[in-house]
């Protein structure tokens, strides 16, 4: 490898893009067109930054396999960074096994990382966490010890271990501070604002206050009983009941807790379930049901009683009923969430993120693009949907991955 080919690689690995390119902008052979595929990605130009990466692994030869498994590496993570989560996961695992055969140990376990990220963001945190064990980052070199530390960071935020999320990032930002990449230290600081704005509301007794993740996390473990409208679960310490599946319970359940110890009159009770603004017989037969499936999948946590006017909720052996809210309420806080993190995404990536249909997902943007709180560029398969973040709460307990139950 000559000179210039190794000066721009050391000055893409300290995170200074236009320090490679000033060396091989106008060079044509395999090596150059890689160096300037990553130096696009890091300047934010990732459909030129793919182009040249493919170009580049093709014209590398056929004794070059370690080169080629190193483009696509860098592909996959312009497809991460780019939310094309559907990016063949198969050809980045050949491609880790290249490098790990040819002791190209630094890049194999990148790899590695782009493989956890991706079932961390699509809530597949039990394999993120098996894939994340096969790895030891202490040989590696500080950029990639951020990584591993902010990878750790991402599954105990999600687990809701805050205290192993704050050691782990300030491993991270210890790692970053070594390895001298601004880049990499903001994207430190970006992860720990999540332990330092709100992340829900607390709603009981006919008031509400804002919770941090720390405040979740020792609300889980009280032995309060829990209406999560986060999760669209019910709980009381080890003890999950999902709803997640019936929208219906679950609305009658929120509006008990809410009002707890208080009982609910029936009609307010079919607004809040079925949207009626008005209660007719008919209403009231389909809610008595209604009442009774709640009864049925709440049984070893609580009991819901009729009252004069209604219905009110009896927990069996907590002390107190709190319902756990997002931190704004609305309709579709699930896609939005994914759309705060201020990457442009597609309406098939988000489909596969949230587990549903991608049509779904495509009426929840339309609606939120009419509203005005989306936007969206590109056409047909390139179309892309983006928010600016909303400042001043996370979204954590939106994405999709189990809450502690221990």
């Amino acid at each position: 490898m000559d000179s210039l080919i190794t000066a721009a690689a050391r000055a893409l690995a300290a995170g200074d893009p236009l320090g490679a390119l000033k060396r091989i902008a106008l060079r044509e052979d395999a090596p150059a067109l890689a160096l300037r595929g990553i130096a696009m990605a890091q300047l934010g130009d990732l459909a030129r930054a793919k182009a040249l990466l493919r170009r580049a692994a093709r014209a590398f030869g056929p004794n070059e396999a370690v080169a080629r498994a190193r483009c696509i590496v860098a592909e996959a993570e312009i497809a991460f960074v780019s939310r094309d989560l559907g990016w063949p996961a198969k050809t980045l695992d050949a491609a880790r096994a290249t490098l790990e055969a040819h002791a190209d140990h630094v890049n194999a376990a990148h790899a590695r990382y782009l493989e956890v990220r991706r079932l961390l963001l699509i809530g597949r945190i039990d394999d993120a966490e098996r894939t994340l064990a096969k790895l030891d980052p202490a040989p590696l070199p500080p950029a990639s010890r951020t990584a591993h530390e902010l990878v750790v960071a991402g599954i105990a935020i999600r687990r809701l271990r805050m205290k192993a999320a704050r050691a782990a990032l300030v491993r991270a930002k210890r790692a970053a501070h070594h390895a001298r990449i601004p880049a990499l230290a903001a994207e430190v600081e970006s992860a720990s604002l999540a332990l330092t704005i709100p992340a829900a509301r607390l709603v009981a007794n006919g008031g509400e206050r804002v919770l941090m993740l720390e405040d979740v996390e020792a609300l889980l473990a009280s032995n309060a009983f829990v209406v999560d409208a986060c999760r669209h679960v019910v709980r009381r310490a080890r003890t999950v009941v999902s709803l997640a599946r019936r929208p219906v319970v679950f609305a009658l359940a929120r509006a008990l807790g809410e009002a707890w110890p208080r009982d609910v009159p029936r009609d307010v009770l079919v607004a809040r379930a079925f949207g009626a603004a008005l209660a007719d017989e008919s209403h009231r037969a389909r809610l008595r049901v209604e009442i009774g499936r709640l009864r049925r999948v709440l049984r070893t946590l609580a009991d819901v009683t009729a009252t004069k006017r209604g219905f009110a909720l009896r927990p069996r052996r907590a002390r107190r009923v709190v319902v756990l809210a997002p931190p704004v309420d609305e309709e579709h806080a699930r896609v939005l969430a994914f759309l705060a993190d201020g990457e442009s995404w597609a309406s098939s990536a988000l489909a596969l993120a949230l587990a549903t249909s991608q049509r779904t997902v495509q009426r929840a943007l339309d609606s939120l693009e009419a509203r005005g709180k989306v936007q969206s560029f590109g056409r047909g398969r390139a179309r892309r949907w983006i928010t600016p973040p909303v400042p001043g709460f996370t979204t954590t307990l939106l994405l999709p991955a189990p809450l502690p139950t221990d």
